[in-house]
């Protein structure tokens, strides 16, 4: 019989956060492929485990795809990390995992810390849909593109942005999605660790100025500003919202429930809002 694919996450930084389950499916397997061996003998020294390594990287992984999905029709056990976080998002393991699907390996998921989820839990931005574009590029042209592309997304973006590129991203971003509140998440549950937010202007103002160290979480939010001189609360009134949805022909209980998913909100506090706000008026 085959062997089972496991595929890993590992800490982002603080290696308090790796799982039980993690240390002994690590201490389990027969191999494991990670991203950048050095780096993955650090951790796996730390929690006292021998398993033996093999690289497992952009540059070989067609390569070295086969080669494993091979030991893994010998019947033995692989575990895939990346450097941090879940294996395959924005990392190597996708054409491994397809390849052993295909095959009839069986794969197996070991949830843990992931980046964007991370980032985003803190960002205070609506969490109901958001869309991961993974990086953007680092030609000023396709960022644009891609902005654009992204720009009528009804949902918060996420992205992981190199440090260097941070504040051309940031300008970019403004220039193609208009003003919106975002987030710069950095060196998450490392000891530099900082989460700052504020309207894309502001931020951009800022790492105009900066020049940003460490693993950088981007989250934009879906909602387009007011103007500056003008109140936020205007545009994310929950009555406007409501007014503008029953105006499309969507029923009062209905538009409430979609206002509050616009903002993020439960239904009882954008209807406690609702009330407050029509008795300022």
């Amino acid at each position: 019989m085959s062997g089972t694919l496991f595929i890993v996450a590992t800490p982002i930084g603080n290696l308090s956060d790796i799982t039980y389950r993690a240390v002994k499916v690590l201490g389990d397997v027969d191999l494991i492929a990670c991203e950048d061996t050095r780096h993955t003998r650090k951790l796996l020294q730390h929690f006292g485990i021998a398993t033996k390594t093999i690289s497992y990287h952009d540059h070989n992984e067609q390569e070295r795809s086969d080669q494993l999905l091979e030991i893994l029709r010998e019947g033995k056990n692989i575990a895939v990390v990346s450097d941090a976080g879940t294996p395959a998002i924005s990392d190597p393991g996708f054409r491994l995992v397809r390849a052993a699907i295909e095959a009839g390996v069986a794969v197996v998921p070991v949830p843990g810390p992931s980046a964007l989820i991370t980032a985003l839990v803190a960002a205070g931005v609506p969490t109901d849909e958001f869309f991961f574009a993974g990086f953007l590029s680092a030609k000023s042209h396709a960022r644009q593109v891609k902005l654009l592309e992204l720009a009528s997304v009804p949902a918060t973006l996420i992205f992981y942005e190199a440090p260097h590129r941070l504040a051309a991203t940031l300008q970019d971003a403004l220039a193609i999605l208009g003003e919106r509140k975002a987030v710069v998440a950095r060196e998450l549950t490392k000891l530099h660790e900082e989460i700052r937010r504020g309207r894309l202007s502001e931020l951009a103002e800022h790492y105009s100025q900066e020049n940003p160290r460490g693993e950088i979480v981007l989250i934009i939010d879906r909602n387009v500003l007011a103007d500056s001189g003008h109140d936020e609360s205007v545009q994310y009134s929950v009555e406007q919202l409501v007014a503008n949805f029953e105006a499309e022909g969507v029923d009062h209980r209905a538009a409430l429930k979609k206002a509050a998913r616009e903002l993020g909100l439960s239904r009882a506090e954008a209807y406690r809002r609702l009330q407050v706000e029509r008795g300022r008026s």
